[in-house]
């Protein structure tokens, strides 16, 4: 059934149909209605009849018990929660809504009925670990939602009832257990943006006082999450893109002010620039895998569509955009299939200051460098990489970040992606830059300066520290923009030797031809995270030395042809840099 405040569903499928989209809602519904859902890195295969509270990656099931009774973070006990959560957001109801939508096809009615039947009689009101958290009931309550648009009026009258009941004790839950305490971070935010919007679409008799409290939350989450220069306080990448989509999502309900869409703004240029001229989001720190709407396709791409969303709403020219890419959100949220004229902004590299992350640009190339803090409070979703290098260009990655793979499946997987071996950094006496504490915790974080920062022309010059357990990482990078990266590590601490390690993550074995080396390189294999839940094989260049400190190290990569060396010179390094396009060889000492 409609609901006023969103696009009219005959108008959005109309203007979709016969789009790349169409194609793919209908692959994506047949597929769901044989209970395949694609989910973070793989696909859940649950047999005819689903069991919503057990753990299909492995064998875990949690009873139907009070849900503040679920250890649902212990995964021995219930299973990887994770994973139950994701199939429980139900966001695959909404592509079978939209199959329905754009196809008429009953069969994804049935789909949905037989589906939301069987979850309610499973889940009875807060029993069970699909309430433990508020976020997945919010999240959850929106899938919901969207199927009322889309779908309502296709289920049968006692089915609606139903849903619309369930509705209100989803929004009942949500306000009397909202994460001001324990998950004051994306957790509220989405659960403020569900309640706001359950108070603004339906008219319940807390309608009016779940719209007021939760745009008071959000409006209190932009002001606290989101800093000056637009970057998210969690120091990742992925839940950059995540808080961006729910505060996006919150505009579009609530029509906010011009400081509150100034912030969009800037948290849109943030996720663009590291975007790059490749368009996909690299993953400094954790990649959740999930999404906060059509949660499908390659996830390092998704940000594409919440950059048309950002262009359409804030009516902005300088993020590219495709009809494919407004297909996916901007549609179904601003009934909106052509996109802005782009205008192309001015090439050139940042510095977001708050963040201490650097993105340097020339044409086709990107480099990024990590030179912030960890992320604030427990820092649960930063990386020990704090001065760790992403290079890429637009047709290829070179330098990858190996991302995430699991939360608590295993923690020793956890601790190994999130560690310092696994970033483009140096480890020293085999230690992270802060002390792991179970899966969400960092203690005695890092303190990490950018000492100077001289963006030119033709070269970009960054100089930053992390002091770490009583030592001192400097790493000095210089960004020549004929296409070269220069970088220098000195390394200071306690007297006496210590073992020093450089890591160089590549994404192809045959870069390692592009690089050149102060120290004896080895190559050792390891493990690259593409998606949440999946790991594949990666290589990695390894330097390593036991050594005295003070203690340099130096790495010369090409991100375009031609020659490099790096040589020592007087206790320092000489850097060689000779293009193949002819153009004039360049040479620096750091």
């Amino acid at each position: 059934m409609p609901l006023p405040g969103l696009p009219d569903p005959g108008m959005v499928c109309q203007l979709l149909r016969g789009s790349s989209f169409d194609t793919e809602i209908s692959n994506l519904a047949e597929r769901i209605r044989g209970h395949n859902f694609p989910i973070l890195g793989t696909t859940i295969e649950t047999g005819p009849g689903i069991r919503w509270r057990r753990d299909y990656s492995g064998t875990r099931e949690s009873g139907p018990h009070y849900f503040r009774l679920i250890p649902y973070l212990n995964q021995k006990r219930t299973g990887d929660h994770k994973v139950i959560w994701e199939v429980n957001r139900h966001q695959h109801l909404v592509v079978l809504a939209q199959d329905y939508c754009l196809h008429g096809n009953r069969e994804s009615i049935a789909e949905i009925a037989t589906q939301l039947e069987s979850w309610i009689k499973q889940n009875p009101f807060q029993c069970g670990i699909n309430w433990t958290s508020a976020l997945e009931v919010a999240l959850r309550v929106l899938s919901w939602t969207w199927l009322w648009h889309l779908a309502g009026e296709a289920l049968s009258p006692t089915l609606r009832g139903r849903l619309l009941e369930q509705i209100y004790r989803h929004g009942w839950h949500l306000e009397t257990n909202l994460s001001y305490y324990f998950s004051p971070n994306t957790h509220l935010l989405g659960e403020a943006v569900a309640l706001h919007a359950l108070g603004v679409l339906f008219a319940f008799p807390e309608s009016q006082r779940w719209a007021e409290t939760g745009a008071r939350v959000v409006q209190r989450q932009m002001d606290a999450q989101i800093r000056d220069d637009g970057t998210h306080f969690e120091q990742s990448t992925y839940y950059q893109l995540y808080a961006l989509d729910m505060f996006l999502f919150h505009a579009v309900l609530a029509n906010p002010g011009g400081a509150y869409r100034d912030k969009l703004g800037r948290m849109a240029q943030y996720l663009d620039a590291l975007s790059g001229p490749s368009r996909r989001i690299p993953f400094l720190g954790d990649d959740d895998g999930g999404r906060f709407f059509h949660p499908y396709g390659e996830h390092a791409q998704y940000g594409r569509a919440t950059l048309a969303t950002c262009s359409v709403f804030l009516d902005r020219t300088e993020w590219p955009s495709s009809s494919d890419d407004l297909a996916a959100q901007a549609a179904w949220w601003l009934g909106r299939t052509t996109a802005n004229k782009y205008v192309p902004p001015r090439d050139g590299s940042q510095l977001f200051v708050d963040a201490g992350v650097a993105v340097l640009r020339a044409g086709d190339m990107q480099v990024i460098v990590d030179a912030g803090p960890f992320g604030t409070g427990r820092a649960g979703h930063s990386h020990s990489d704090s001065l760790s290098i992403i290079a890429r260009t637009e047709e290829s990655e070179i330098l990858i970040d190996p991302g995430t793979y699991t939360y608590v499946g295993d923690p020793a997987w956890r601790d190994h992606f999130r560690g310092s071996a696994s970033h483009n950094i140096i480890r020293i006496d085999a230690l992270d830059q802060a002390k792991p504490s179970g899966p969400f915790h960092w203690i005695s974080k890092p303190e990490v300066i950018i000492r100077e920062w001289l963006p030119g022309p033709l070269e970009d010059t960054l100089d930053a520290e992390c002091r770490y357990k009583g030592f001192v990482h400097r790493r000095r990078v210089v960004f020549l923009k004929s296409g070269a990266l220069f970088v220098a590590d000195t390394i200071e601490g306690p007297h006496g030797g210590h073992d020093v390690e450089q890591f160089w993550h590549l994404c192809k074995t045959a870069d390692v031809e592009r690089f050149s080396f102060s120290e004896k390189a080895e190559l050792i294999q390891d493990w690259r995270s593409p998606a949440f839940g999946r790991k594949i094989p990666a290589t990695v260049v390894r330097i390593r030395l036991r050594s005295k400190f003070p203690c340099r190290i130096a790495a010369g990569i090409a991100l375009r042809p031609g020659r490099i060396a790096v040589l020592k010179k007087d206790g320092r390094f000489q850097f060689i840099w000779q293009p193949e396009d002819g153009t004039t060889a360049c040479e620096r000492v750091l």
